[in-house]
């Protein structure tokens, strides 16, 4: 497994990490198997971790949890997130920082998520939802400082709305967070117009999320793929956006190279930029963590290969998130 800085913060960290929503949140998922497949990640180099107090209601961190201390001569990374208060996804500008991120909430949902992990300290803390109106809002900032001076957390993260990639610029130039995870796929590659190249000139980690695009970059949807009620796919891919995905997914599959399959592409397309720090795809099963390990070799895609897949560029515009 090859490894990347992981920004300012000089955290050795795998270039392919671990996403923890699947096993908390979809349907389908099974527990043991979930937990086998982190310690198989482990076992092949994965030392990023990315999880939420959302996800299943602290299930994934609570899944974690039992895999976290038969490891602990590693190296590992752990990242959560804090829910917004008013529970919606995604931020509004008009949402009162008061109702979303008041300083005894963030404090207390991190000191459910220390539970949960079974830790006594997050290297990584994120807000779950953002909007830059509240980069100057005194209130997330004192949650900043008061856990850090508490030691329950080592660095402050975004997790920025879905296709809405610059709202968070204003946030980073308060020198507070450290880190930006963010949609990026073939299909969403609109943090690479700005965000990506002022992330790397301030030493702002990147942490790429839904690389497979909630998996129609699997290549196994159909147009009538369907899912339980209340899964998230459902809103995600209503039928006639699942029909566009699953003919764009059909035209990357001639530009898969030889002896590499689709969603491995996904992944070194992503890995072919330099200001990504690591990428989380969500895995829940042993083969899924194997086949995903191997795209972290550092080698990326050729260069040829990546100017062909910029122009399969989708900017879809979905308001849906979490």
């Amino acid at each position: 497994m090859h490894v990347r800085t992981f920004g300012r913060l000089g955290w050795p960290v795998s270039e392919v990490g671990y996403g923890l929503w699947g096993m908390g949140g979809w349907t389908g998922s099974d527990d043991a198997e979930s937990v086998a497949a982190l310690h198989r990640a482990i076992e092949l180099g994965c030392t990023f971790f990315d999880t939420a107090l959302a996800y299943g209601d602290g299930k994934s961190e609570r899944l974690l949890a039992q895999v976290l201390p038969a490891h602990l001569d590693k190296p590992l990374v752990v990242a959560t997130k804090v829910p917004p208060k008013n529970g919606k996804w995604p931020a509004k500008p008009e949402y009162d920082i008061a109702d979303v991120y008041p300083p005894d909430h963030v404090i207390a949902a991190t000191d459910t998520s220390l539970r949960n992990l079974g830790v006594e300290r997050i290297d990584l803390q994120q807000f779950h939802v953002w909007t830059d109106t509240w980069a100057e809002c005194d209130e997330w900032m004192e949650a900043v400082d008061r856990l850090k001076r508490a030691g329950k957390v080592r660095a402050f993260g975004i997790s920025v709305n879905r296709w809405d990639p610059t709202n968070v610029i204003e946030a980073l130039r308060t020198g507070l967070i450290d880190s930006v995870q963010v949609v990026h796929n073939i299909f969403d590659q609109q943090p690479e117009d700005s965000l990506l190249p002022l992330c790397q000139e301030m030493g702002v980690a990147i942490i790429a999320r839904v690389p497979l695009d909630e998996g129609s970059l699997t290549g196994t949807l159909t147009k009538d793929t369907r899912w339980p009620d209340g899964d998230f796919r459902n809103q995600y891919f209503p039928p006639a956006r699942l029909a566009e995905a699953v003919d764009r997914v059909d035209a990357l599959k001639d530009l898969v190279p030889a002896g590499m399959s689709l969603p491995e592409m996904a992944l070194r397309f992503i890995l072919s930029h330099p200001a990504v720090s690591t990428v989380i795809p969500g895995m829940r099963r042993l083969k899924h963590v194997e086949g995903n390990m191997a795209a972290g070799d550092g080698k990326g895609l050729p260069s040829g290969l990546v100017d062909l897949l910029r122009a399969h560029r989708w900017d879809r515009g979905y308001v849906v998130e979490k």
